[in-house]
């Protein structure tokens, strides 16, 4: 999923090349790592679409299919969902933020936050 996470997610066949039910993968997948399948990949697509929308060469709709979404509006309310603002505000702000800041910590201080925790400016 890290890998190919711009392909649709095909849990059964991800079951199968484990030789395990696609329940029994979704409940090991979840004790290993936290959360489902599917949520693990949709942050591993919004981290993507982090990076692609700092560039800045691609639009916002660019970005979601770049990144293996096929609905704007889904991936512009999960990406709000883990950051904290709308990939559009994203995009705007200042990108050093973490300048002199070890790469390590600056990549773990950025990365998305799962389940809807990401503070904003209306929720406190």
């Amino acid at each position: 999923m890290d890998r190919e996470y711009a392909k649709p997610l095909d849990v059964d066949a991800l079951a199968r090349g484990v030789n395990m039910s696609a329940g029994h993968l979704s409940r090991e997948f979840k004790r290993a790592y936290g959360e489902s399948p599917y949520s693990y990949l949709m942050t591993r697509r919004i981290e993507r679409a982090m990076a692609l929308l700092r560039r800045g060469d691609l639009t916002v709709t660019e970005v979601c299919f770049e990144v293996g979404c096929s609905s704007l509006g889904t991936f512009s309310t999960r990406f709000t969902e883990l950051v904290g603002v709308p990939p559009s505000v994203f995009r705007t702000q200042p990108d050093g933020i973490f300048e002199g800041v070890p790469s390590v910590l600056a990549k773990r201080a950025a990365r998305p936050v799962r389940n809807r925790e990401a503070p904003t400016s209306a929720r406190k």
